[in-house]
């Protein structure tokens, strides 16, 4: 009984359901009004979006098991894990952070403006940082290494990735004067449209969303950032708001015609859950013993993936240059 007790406990948490279910049972429906009856509500949105795209990609079948097969192992894994270690990263930095913050904030339309975009801006610093040092890159690797785009791909994560991005963003928006509730807020909103970003062809083919494609970062930008394509390497780094990738010029809309591949550039093998999830710390790992001198073992844990004692970099920045350059005719006619 304890084991079906405990499954049971799992399936609520992860649908999220039950705020819902009491705010049901109880008829106390002005709730939904409220900011926690508002989260209660969204909250089971992706993960019954999920199961759609999960069914309609079976019964049309466009995708198999296979197709999400990282993700859930990744998942169940983090579970499992989560249960014994757990890491209160935000209340840490709250602690530490909230008393040197240069103003404080309220929870007004204007604070929530500027919240926001202060948000991103530390969503970007973090992210940035996840694909330029190759030790934050073992973290954050494990959610690029599904080979296929679906929404189960949200909560593929290695299950240190978290800590150490709650520490950059909480850090961040702290200084910056965001408060608390209001941080908790924003981080809702955005953990949500995180997740939907990762919708699936098999959902919505095209994720460009029409004019918000212009305005904000769609699932067809975020398809373009887990792409291995060379063009598309290290771009799109925001979530939500567009703002901080226009203004570093790592914004990049997606080519009609050029197909996105989806994946790490670093040879994997293929569905391997064990690959993806510990396949990059094992290689740096490596390139750190065989290294020549302390200085070369130190440059590759803290230099972009791809770097290279011998001179022979193979680094997101070499890649896409070259790229360029040899498709500059093509691009140019693009843009013209």
């Amino acid at each position: 009984m304890d084991f079906l007790a405990h499954l049971y406990k799992e399936f609520t948490d992860f649908f999220g359901y039950k705020q819902l279910l009491e705010i049901v049972q109880t008829q106390h429906y002005e709730a939904l009004l409220t900011q926690k009856g508002i989260q209660a509500f969204l909250r089971p949105l992706i993960p019954v979006l999920l199961l759609i795209e999960i069914i309609r990609g079976a019964f049309y079948r466009r995708q198999s098991f296979f197709h999400y097969k990282i993700s859930l192992f990744t998942y169940i894994l983090n579970r499992f894990i989560s249960s014994f270690l757990s890491i209160a990263m935000v209340a840490f930095c709250i602690g530490l952070f909230e008393p040197y913050a240069i103003f404080k904030t309220t929870l007004t339309w204007y604070w929530f403006i500027y919240g926001y975009v202060v948000w991103e801006l530390s969503h970007f610093v973090y992210h940035y940082f996840g694909h330029k040092v190759r030790l934050f890159w073992c973290l954050h690797s494990t959610h690029h290494a599904p080979e296929y785009m679906n929404l189960s791909v949200t909560y593929a994560h290695f299950f240190l990735e978290a800590p150490y991005a709650d520490i950059i963003r909480t850090t961040i928006c702290l200084l910056l004067g965001i408060n608390p509730p209001l941080l908790f807020l924003i981080m809702f909103i955005d953990g949500t449209w995180g997740a939907f970003i990762h919708v699936g062809e098999n959902l919505l083919k095209d994720g460009r969303l029409g004019f918000l494609n212009k305005v904000i970062l769609t699932p067809s930008h975020h398809r373009v950032h887990h792409a291995r394509n060379p063009l598309y390497m290290d771009t799109n780094f925001c979530n939500l708001l567009n703002i901080w990738d226009r203004a570093f010029g790592t914004l990049q809309d997606e080519k009609e015609n050029l197909e996105i591949e989806y994946g790490i550039s670093r040879p994997m093998k293929k569905g391997d859950f064990l690959d993806a999830y510990f396949g990059e710390i094992s290689a740096l790992g490596k390139d750190v013993y065989h290294a020549p001198g302390l200085k070369n073992k130190l440059l590759y844990i803290f230099m972009p993936p791809g770097w290279s004692h011998t001179g022979d970099h193979k680094t997101a920045n070499i890649v896409k240059a070259d790229y360029i350059k040899e498709h500059q005719e093509e691009l140019s006619l693009e843009k013209s």
